[in-house]
């Protein structure tokens, strides 16, 4: 067992108190914390002490793959941890983003390698993600039905969108969400401005009326507030607005375009930092590829988690997925051993504490207070944990036995 010293992410949209909070610290930061990394993703791997040598957990993972992640795990991964757990602390809207699936990104860093390596991808993995949620967070996920999209567009009232919903009206299914998603994005330079202030203009009208999409209006005006003159404020219209209760989880699937634009969330995805941006942003955006990379047939769902035993009472975020999964456990004073009982594991503590050991007693004793995380290794197989508090713990998802194939009972259900 390894205490984290996760790495915190600066980035503009994140939050001064947020993270400040959540860590236990008296006072806001003195800039935007946007990101805590619990992971080894080469952009940001987490610290650690052992046997009093500070390293990385890449470094760590990479020196014993096999110790540090099981046999199989480092088999099916290339000897990489598969996942990377993050808080998102979103006082700013995100972009409007896509990630890759495997074949894409693999593809696709290949041949940016081949062009010198500059571009988007970050790394050849993809980068599917679950979003549980810590406090409300709100949330532009998956495209709307092509006939509820042309409905909100058309309430707008604004004469520069009729091509748009003309796409909408005369097209079907998912092709004609992917044409009026393009016809936004590559709007003529000098026809963006007027068209995006008309529509701001008609969002801050319908946000304070009883229209059914009020929520959805009233988030493009919020987001206006960052980005006056970005198109994504338009193309933002096209997708299904939510917001998450505590507790509640999306799972965003390769290909789905998502945004999300306000509260505090535990991020789960696979080992990959690979993003492809159209707007709300000044990183940077790549249009072309991410229209490229979208699937409008993609659906994000609402991730129902399921009672497993465990040593408090305990839920499984179930996502169909190889390289994650989430568990959550209200740690009640009983104590148990620690759900998942194998592989690498990493355990956050989002309210209260927990005490964790081995049960032969092969290392001492860990106290995670607010905040804190930990790695267990695939070899720590018998840990034990007490407490009172919220523990989520990352693990890895589905994995086939040594013949190839996925047992019965680890069947992940699509919602």
């Amino acid at each position: 067992m390894d205490l984290l010293q996760p790495i915190i992410k600066p980035y503009a949209w994140g939050s001064r108190d947020a993270l400040a909070r959540l860590l236990g610290r008296g006072s806001p930061s003195a800039g935007p914390e946007a990101e805590l990394w619990m992971g080894a993703h080469p952009s940001g791997p987490s610290g650690l002490t052992r046997d009093g040598r500070t390293m990385t957990l890449l470094d760590a993972v990479a020196g014993d793959p096999y110790g540090e992640l099981g046999r199989a795990c480092a088999r099916r991964f290339g000897g990489r941890l598969p996942f990377l757990l993050k808080v998102l602390a979103a006082e700013q809207p995100l972009s409007i983003q896509v990630h890759p699936d495997r074949d894409q990104a693999r593809s696709a860093f290949a041949a940016q390698q081949a062009r010198g390596g500059h571009g988007p991808y970050a790394d050849d993995w993809p980068k599917p993600e679950l979003l549980c949620a810590l406090s409300r967070f709100e949330v532009l996920a998956g495209f709307r039905d092509r006939e509820d999209a042309a409905h909100i567009l058309e309430d707008l009232g604004v004469d520069g969108l009729r091509p748009v919903i003309g796409l909408l009206r005369a097209g079907t299914g998912e092709q004609a969400l992917s044409e009026a998603l393009r016809a936004l994005l590559e709007r003529a330079q000098d026809d963006r401005a007027p068209l995006v202030s008309a529509v701001v203009a008609s969002s801050r009208r319908l946000a304070r009326s009883a229209h059914p999409r009020a929520a959805a209006y009233a988030a493009v005006e919020r987001m206006s507030r960052h980005h006056p003159e970005d198109l994504g404020l338009v193309a933002s219209l096209l997708l299904d607005h939510r917001v998450l209760e505590p507790g509640t989880a999306l799972f965003m699937p390769a290909g789905g375009l998502h945004a999300y634009v306000h509260g505090v969330g535990l991020e789960l995805l696979a080992n990959s930092d690979n993003v492809l941006r159209a707007g709300l942003t000044a990183k940077e955006v790549n249009v072309p590829e991410l229209l490229r990379i979208t699937d409008p047939a993609v659906r994000v769902p609402a991730v129902v988690p399921r009672s497993v035993p465990g040593p408090g009472p305990t839920w499984l975020y179930d996502c169909p997925v190889a390289e994650f999964a989430l568990y959550r456990t209200e740690l009640d004073g009983s104590g148990g051993p620690l759900v998942p009982t194998s592989g690498p594991r990493i355990a956050f503590c989002t309210d209260g504490s927990a005490r964790l050991s081995t049960r032969a007693g092969h290392t001492e004793p860990l106290r995670l207070g607010l905040g804190a995380s930990c790695f267990l290794p695939a070899s720590d197989e018998e840990v034990l944990v007490e407490g009172e508090g919220t523990l989520f713990v990352a693990a890895v998802g589905r994995l086939p036995d040594e013949h190839g194939a996925i047992a019965r009972d680890s069947l992940i259900p699509l919602y």
